[in-house]
């Protein structure tokens, strides 16, 4: 059977896209009476990476005490140990491996330019190919103060 869009439970994010883009277009149309509802807007939207800011910075301790009491339950300590080294190495290998050699490949390709020469040029195409929400605070500060990307489009 093949699914109709009726069918799929969820949400419409393309209907929420589009309706969006739409709005956005209408109420620059509207010029000055517009303006008012656009300055709401960007104003709720500071307000909500104020709270994502908050939440990044404290989720943390919460995951903290969260492993803290599964790692109190455990029996054997030093398998922990080693299985944790051994993941904590290989992560910290994929992360060089990646943010030294292949995210600097990538701007080559699309610039080609030196990606060492430009400090910004990492920080901007790093949280880019993250897709978590979590780091859009991070992201668009960092683009609006490293690369000089004007606020209206970051």
């Amino acid at each position: 059977q093949i699914p109709f869009g009726t069918d799929i439970e969820g949400m419409n994010i393309l209907g929420l896209v589009l309706f969006a883009l739409v709005l956005g277009v209408a109420l620059k149309k509207l010029g000055q009476e517009g303006e008012d509802l656009i300055r709401f807007f960007n104003s709720f939207n500071e307000a909500t990476m104020v709270l994502v800011t908050w939440i990044m910075w404290y989720v943390p301790i919460g995951i903290m005490f969260l492993v803290g009491s599964k790692i109190v339950e455990m029996e054997d300590i030093v398998l922990l140990v080693t299985s944790l080294g051994k993941y904590i190495f290989a992560s910290i290998l994929g992360h060089v491996i990646h943010g030294g050699i292949i995210l600097p490949l990538i701007y080559f390709a699309a610039t080609r330019q030196n990606p060492y020469q430009h400090p910004g040029a990492l920080c901007f195409i790093s949280p880019c190919s993250v897709s978590s929400s979590a780091t859009l605070p991070s992201m668009i500060k960092c683009i609006e103060e490293n690369n000089g990307v004007d606020k209206r489009i970051s």
